[in-house]
């Protein structure tokens, strides 16, 4: 019985049929994607849509989720055990080696996906003309970034993720003797100044027992940002600092001083610090003569690396990116009257697997195709001498 089921298993995952039903539900996956950007933005479409086992649905009469469809990462991984019994089911001759290869290359790329969905991350690097940038942050992630700024010429920071600040309570700071108190945390929010006669602010201290806070419901479009805002409470030495309103919407420091020490609390997009810094030295926004369609835009960046004793020049321009240590840097966007370049940051450890599958797969075909042509060629000579 084991064996009979373990047989009827075998064919169920090389059988054709479940491969046209797979892509069927792939193509499928790829139109409902698509349709859904428009309200969950690119990248949200492809996380709730490819990069999920299911796509869940929150129905009004029921207080949770449920799975309404397969999502990517279900169709796909049974999309590769599906190539991979296909595989294992060809006949291991050397006549059949440029199948193999093929299939080969295809489960490569399937690979490729799942390393990318698990563990690609996209950030993006802002710079100005002149300026220097040793970090890239993230496009909607936040984070409260608790600054030491006593020394004029360093500052250490330290960041606690907006995934934690939604958790509330008591946060202590490592390094330091602060303990932040979460008292409301608001992953949107809309500011304005204190109408006299409302309600008092929270906050204590800072600029924040003037702001008015309203909630606001979170945006996932990829031209919209969410406005995060949090009331925390400094403790230190036994002693409160207050309340205060930090917010993506406050530009202004805002800080407190402990002890001779200085620390400036400030809500911002999550960084991620890097070993080097670009300086940007020049960006081109070239259009065709006569109109302003873009024909190209560019970054000449200068690269110091201290660790690698690196100082170097590079020019960064459409689909001629730079590959830097395990980071691929994209000319993405600018703005600011052509003097603020957006490169677009992306880490993917599987980045060879598509260039590894292509060649496997573009040499399996060569191969296959080399066989057939002989055997056609023989089968010819045959027939001409028979």
């Amino acid at each position: 019985m084991i064996k009979t089921l373990a047989s009827r298993t075998w064919a169920f995952f090389k059988s054709f049929q479940l491969t046209i039903v797979l892509l069927a539900l792939l193509m499928l996956l790829v139109v409902f994607c698509t349709l859904a950007q428009v309200e969950l933005g690119t990248a949200g479409a492809v996380n709730a849509y490819m990069r999920s086992f299911f796509v869940w649905h929150q129905f009004s009469f029921l207080p949770f989720p449920i799975p309404t469809f397969p999502g990517g990462g279900l169709v796909g991984l049974m999309l590769t055990l599906n190539l991979i019994a296909k595989t294992l089911d060809i006949q291991r001759t050397w006549t059949k080696a440029g199948m193999w290869l093929v299939h080969a290359g295809l489960v490569i790329l399937f690979a490729g996906e799942f390393v990318a969905g698990l563990m690609q991350v996209d950030t993006n690097l802002s710079i100005e003309v002149g300026q220097t940038v040793n970090y890239v942050q993230s496009y909607k992630n936040m984070e409260l970034a608790v600054i030491d700024t006593t020394d004029p010429t360093w500052d250490e920071v330290y960041s606690v993720p907006d995934t934690l600040l939604a958790k509330g309570g008591a946060i202590a700071i490592p390094g330091t003797p602060i303990t932040l108190n979460v008292k409301r945390y608001f992953p949107n929010s809309e500011l304005s100044n204190l109408p006299p006669g409302a309600q008092p602010s929270l906050a204590t201290a800072g600029i924040g027992p003037g702001v008015s806070v309203v909630e606001r419901p979170t945006v996932t479009n990829d031209n919209e940002m969410n406005t995060g805002s949090v009331f925390v409470e400094p403790v230190a030495g036994g002693r409160s600092y207050g309340i205060w309103l930090a917010s993506m919407a406050i530009g202004a420091p805002q800080s407190f001083t402990h002890e001779g020490r200085t620390y400036a609390l400030s809500m911002r997009l999550r960084r991620q610090y890097l070993p080097y810094s670009f300086t940007l030295k020049q960006f081109r926004h070239d259009v065709y003569p006569g109109t302003d369609i873009p024909k190209n835009f560019s970054s000449l960046v200068q690269v110091v690396n201290p660790s690698q004793k690196e100082s170097r020049e590079v020019l960064i321009y459409m689909n001629q990116p730079l590959r830097y240590e395990g980071k691929t840097f994209y000319q993405a966007s600018f703005g600011k009257n052509d003097t603020l370049s957006v490169l677009s940051v992306v880490e993917n450890p599987g980045w060879l697997l598509p260039y590894v599958s292509c060649v496997l797969v573009s040499l399996g075909l060569l191969v296959h195709f080399a066989i057939v042509l002989r055997r056609s060629l023989k089968r010819r000579q045959d027939k001409k001498e028979g």
